[in-house]
């Protein structure tokens, strides 16, 4: 029997209800549990794939292609479930299945309205695409009163009626803050919050309470003689210093028995050791490395949300800490001021983007990692900058470019019109949608065998997630290769490169995929481990 519980948010935004269901995944994992999480968004947009990454952070993709919200990112990374399509949903999807549908005849006349016919297609989305889970965790995004969330939350409450307390659960998350002139913490928003959810008819079974101080039983009390709850049902969610903490946090304040209880289930006390481990080594490492992110998004780490903690779990790896120095690409677009900029660093990384502005400062990026020998990872945009780098400078290409950025003479990078998935040949052209038409989700890649990503591998075929519209140009690889810049990673069918790296070079590798998709702090990625095993090593010699 498959329980569902729901994880709304009020006062304010941002208070980390993607982390809050993902640690209470990851500890009902931990009690032998099988769970999957999901994502309900308010905006109109299909998916976040065309949305400004200033907006709404890094896209997740997923094994199936799926763009979706980044705390698809967090759910993966701390129960280590795969995600898929059918685990994000946005207001704009929704929309789309219920407007097809009536332009198919398929309400037979009826008047389409938002109860019941929205409603019923957020209520299927829910529900579907199950394989026996004891537990299905829903998040709904934006906060509670906002106009755009009221078709979820009035779904949500039709289905928890539907199902009955036995097979449902609301957990509300809210601000209890702390008011620093009167000395004090005010429980008086949590409680217009609870008071909010209520007037659309949902009563919370538990309250998560974030706050950046502990909260006294007094005011815990409070909260539960207000808010109609029990005073073990409002439980602390204090800051902590690293988010892999989030999942032993809770538990010592009672979450998970809390939500065992409401569902009458006995299970095994969780083992929460790996978590306590991982934790150790982030908070005292034996060293530390200076790395370099030079993107155009750097003002705001969440468009590189798994990207930092990719580099987090190399860290781990290597058990050391891992400090990373964010630099805007167009502040640098000369040798000199690439030279001021990246001297001393440890490790150089230039991660994906779209568009021309800053183009030519990563591409400065990937020349000062090449000329001194300093570890070099480029993904995505970051390869393909790698290879305009190699050609203008080593190939004696001067004008190679990407058409991207409008003609050049020499299309080192451009857009690959046709390919093949598995047995299925995909296409696109200059107008196509923005949205849903790049090479996007998991394809695999053959690795040379002599080659040093596949030592770092230990297997010569690999399986990596895609989000790009443009390609390195075959073309040229015999005249790149010629210089020194090896192709040590192809696609099936030998037409798409996947990876280059320079082989007489300490680390500089660039690949066309996305492998912080797929790191978990268990499991760091494999490339993230050698990278940052590369920047140590080069920490030794600086």
């Amino acid at each position: 029997m498959t329980r569902f519980i729901f994880i709304t948010g009020g006062v304010v935004s941002s208070l980390g209800k993607g982390l809050a269901s993902a640690a209470l995944g990851a500890l009902l994992q931990a009690r032998g549990l099988k769970v999957r999480l999901r994502k309900l968004d308010p905006y109109l947009n299909v998916d976040p794939g065309t949305m400004s990454p200033y907006q709404h952070g890094e896209v997740y993709v997923t094994d199936d292609g799926a763009e979706t919200d980044l705390d698809l990112g967090h759910y993966e990374r701390y129960v280590g479930v795969a995600a898929r399509k059918s685990d994000c949903v946005t207001t704009g999807k929704i929309y789309s299945t219920v407007i097809g549908r009536e332009r198919r005849g398929e309400y037979l006349g009826a008047t389409v309205q938002v109860i019941p016919h929205v409603t019923d297609a957020i209520k299927e989305f829910i529900k579907a695409d199950l394989d026996g889970e004891d537990f299905v965790l829903c998040e709904i995004g934006g906060t509670v009163g906002d106009i755009e969330s009221l078709p979820f939350l009035e779904a949500i409450r039709q289905l928890g009626n539907e199902l009955g307390r036995e097979r449902a659960l609301f957990v509300h998350l809210t601000l209890v803050p702390w008011i620093a002139s009167a000395g004090e913490l005010k429980t008086k928003p949590t409680q217009h919050s609870a008071k909010e959810l209520l007037g659309v008819g949902i009563q919370p079974d538990i309250l998560l309470c974030r706050s950046e101080h502990p909260i006294p039983a007094a005011a815990r009390k409070k909260i539960a003689l207000f808010c109609n709850l029990s005073e073990n049902r409002v439980i602390p969610a204090l800051d902590v210093d690293t988010i892999y903490a989030v999942p032993t946090a809770y538990h010592a304040e009672g979450f998970d028995r809390e939500v065992c209880r409401h569902f009458g289930i006995e299970t095994k006390e969780p083992d929460l050791g790996p978590w306590q481990d991982v934790v150790a080594r982030v908070r005292k490492p034996e060293g530390r490395v200076n790395v370099a992110i030079v993107g155009k998004y750097t003002n705001l780490p969440d468009s590189y949300k798994s990207l930092a903690e990719a580099m987090i779990h190399g860290g781990i790896a290597n058990n050391v800490g891992v400090d990373l120095d964010w630099i805007d690409a167009e502040v640098f677009e000369t040798e000199s001021e690439a030279l001021r900029q990246l001297e001393g660093v440890h490790g150089i990384l230039v991660p994906g983007g779209f568009g021309e502005r800053g183009s030519e400062g990563k591409i400065e990026a990937a020349r000062f990692a090449r000329e001194h020998r300093v570890p070099y990872f480029g993904i995505c945009f970051g390869m393909q900058m790698a290879v305009i780098e190699a050609a203008r400078h080593l190939a004696d290409l001067p004008e190679a470019g990407s058409t991207e950025f409008g003609p050049c003479r020499h299309p080192v990078v451009g857009l690959m019109t046709e390919w093949m998935r598995g047995n299925t040949l995909e296409r696109r052209n200059e107008e196509s949608d923005l949205g849903g038409t790049m090479r996007l989700g998991a394809y695999e890649t053959i690795l040379a065998s002599d080659s040093q990503v596949a030592k770092i591998y230990g297997t010569t075929r690999i399986s990596e997630r895609h989000r790009h519209r443009y390609e390195v140009n075959i073309a040229y690889k015999g005249r790149l290769e010629a210089a020194g810049l090896r192709f040590s990673g192809m696609s099936p069918d030998g037409l798409l490169p996947e990876i280059v790296e320079l082989p007489d070079h300490p680390w500089f590798v660039g690949v066309q995929f996305h492998p912080e998709l797929k790191s978990r702090p268990f499991e760091p990625h494999p490339l993230f481990t050698s990278f940052v095993r590369a920047a140590v090593d080069q920490s030794r010699l600086v």
